[in-house]
């Protein structure tokens, strides 16, 4: 017979788990610059900000606070470089656009909420659980949480910005334990990213959910997490902690 999991809480990823962008981001970017009239294609800017993005946080980990930088000075220049390799050469004119994106990345209106996330939410709260979140974001992650209706779920939310640490830095997993008061045999981390989340809840001993949705799941990662771990929409979260499988260390 199976039982519950010994779960008190549960801690969550945000984006692309619990929320995503309601457009891509090249897209708006391109719409902001024509605002300005500014003609840039969407797709070019797209493929620059994955590049820029990238080396942004391998030269600034976490937002570029050891280095004396604010999470908003780090995305400026992610703003100002984007547009630099997408061939813009107007820094003052990206200067104001990069200002507004700011902005607009800290509004709702960017942002959607996924099926099935409110209501699990919801479901699980009304279970008695705990929930909390742990996420790579900045500073504007509390606005954007309620503006969209979903911050009162939560008991507390610790970005990597707030910790000093990233995903799947094992210090910001034991931070919010011990702000939850949880040993981590009693705590389960929900997210999207093999790496950031799944593995980096099971390095510190706790149970982690795997959030794949309806993509086609890397054959590495399928073969690396156990079925049971698997979640392919949040709808299927509490029937796995039904079932009593332990996805832990």
């Amino acid at each position: 017979m199976a039982h519950r999991l010994p779960i008190r809480l549960l801690t969550w990823d945000v984006k692309d788990t619990l929320i995503r962008l309601r457009h891509p981001v090249g897209e708006q970017y391109a719409a902001k610059a024509q605002a300005h009239r500014l003609e840039v294609e969407a797709t070019a800017l797209g493929q620059a900000f994955g590049q820029v993005y990238k080396a942004q946080n391998h030269r600034f980990p976490t937002y570029g606070l050891s280095q004396g930088l604010t999470s908003r000075q780090w995305w400026q220049d992610v703003v100002l470089q984007t547009f630099h390799l997408a061939g813009v050469r107007d820094p003052q004119a990206v200067a104001t656009i990069a200002d507004q994106l700011y902005e607009d990345f800290s509004s709702p209106c960017t942002w959607q909420v996924l099926e099935g996330a409110e209501t699990t939410l919801r479901r699980c709260r009304n279970r008695g659980l705990r929930l909390a979140v742990i996420s790579n974001f900045d500073r504007r992650l509390e606005d954007v949480l309620v503006g969209l209706g979903l911050r009162e779920h939560f008991d507390f939310v610790l970005t990597s910005e707030a910790a000093g640490w990233p995903k799947p830095d094992p210090r910001i997993f034991h931070k919010a334990l011990q702000l939850a008061h949880t040993e981590p045999a009693s705590a389960a981390h929900i997210g999207d990213s093999y790496r950031c989340d799944y593995q980096g809840a099971r390095a510190v001993g706790m149970h982690s959910f795997l959030v794949v949705g309806s993509e086609p799941l890397d054959p590495m990662i399928r073969d690396s997490v156990p079925k049971e771990h698997i979640l392919p929409s949040l709808s299927h979260l509490l029937p796995a902690l039904d079932q009593g499988s332990a996805p832990g260390p």
